[in-house]
């Protein structure tokens, strides 16, 4: 292509960029709808309230949950919002209607805009949906190696513990999680996970511990491990959430009889505790007087904590 060179006045310099640039765009054969990408169909409709849609009755969101439980319930959500518009799609194109097939494709690409934040990140808790089924050599080596790290580590001896050690030790309980789903040793990973992130490194996480002690319960209901006895002393002691302690203490008096007897004795005593008023709070809350006068610093338990 030749590049010419002219002198002019500078009208005729304006006038010969206008006509420059229209002659780019007529050779490329004007292209410039293409810039703006398939997503840029026109889509004018009616357009709705996308939190209070009209003639739909929405339930409020319940916020008395976990954060692994409301996470998860957004991710299942906003996957099945993008499917629905993808089978409206095609619902419309089979059935000839072009116009509202636009409308949901228009919709869906702007979904594909949002930024979708994971929250939780998979190897923190796992999903729900897995079954211990199977006994898997590699599975059980990966455990045996996590369990040695464990005790390398320091667990039960806090003279010897070892943060590092300990991180590993995690990491191998999580690989076998990942790893092998249907292994018999994800419940006993899962407890011992629940260990770690409760007892050890400087940001201990009662909150991420619950969790996996829970998943330890829900993939083997007969855990051979005091997991509901570990969910309530984090409720407890931890949380200060007193009724699910409660709720806890419970379950190891009906689901955990025979795994540690001193467990079973704390919990008997720690139901008697919390079913009075005072003792209802955490040690050193104010509280108000049974009397309805002045209010008193509530009594600590008499147990010691585990």
């Amino acid at each position: 292509m030749r590049h010419l060179t002219y002198k002019l006045s500078r009208p005729g310099i304006l006038v010969l960029s206008v006509t420059v640039a229209l002659s780019a765009a007529l050779v490329v054969g004007c292209k410039t709808d293409e810039l703006a990408g398939p997503e840029r169909e026109s889509a004018v409709g009616p357009m709705t309230n996308l939190e209070s849609p009209a003639g739909i009755d929405v339930p409020n969101v319940k916020l008395d949950r976990t954060e692994v439980d409301l996470v998860e319930e957004l991710l299942l959500h906003r996957a099945m919002y993008a499917r629905l518009l993808r089978a409206l799609n095609t619902y419309y194109t089979e059935n000839g209607n072009e116009t509202k097939a636009v409308w949901a494709r228009s919709e869906l690409n702007d979904l594909k805009r949002v930024k979708p934040y994971r929250y939780i990140l998979d190897s923190e808790v796992p999903v729900l949906a897995m079954t211990p089924s199977e006994s898997i050599a590699e599975a059980d080596q990966l455990y045996d190696e996590a369990c040695a790290l464990m005790k390398k580590g320091g667990h039960g001896v806090p003279a010897l513990y070892n943060q590092e050690t300990m991180k590993l030790a995690l990491a191998k309980f999580k690989e076998l999680v990942d790893r092998y789903p249907t292994s018999d040793k994800i419940d006993d990973a899962a407890f011992f996970i629940g260990e770690i992130h409760k007892e050890y490194f400087e940001e201990k996480d009662n909150t991420l511990a619950i969790e996996w002690y829970k998943r330890a319960i829900q993939w083997n209901p007969n855990t051979p491990h005091p997991a509901r006895f570990q969910i309530a002393v984090a409720y407890d002691y931890r949380l200060h959430e007193r009724e699910e302690a409660l709720y806890w203490y419970q379950q190891v008096l009906e689901c955990e009889p025979d795994i540690e007897k001193t467990n079973t004795v704390f919990a008997s005593n720690r139901i008697r505790q919390l079913t009075t008023e005072k003792t209802r709070h955490a040690p050193g809350d104010v509280v108000p007087d049974s009397s309805g006068g002045e209010t008193v610093e509530a009594s600590p338990p008499a147990p010691a904590a585990p």
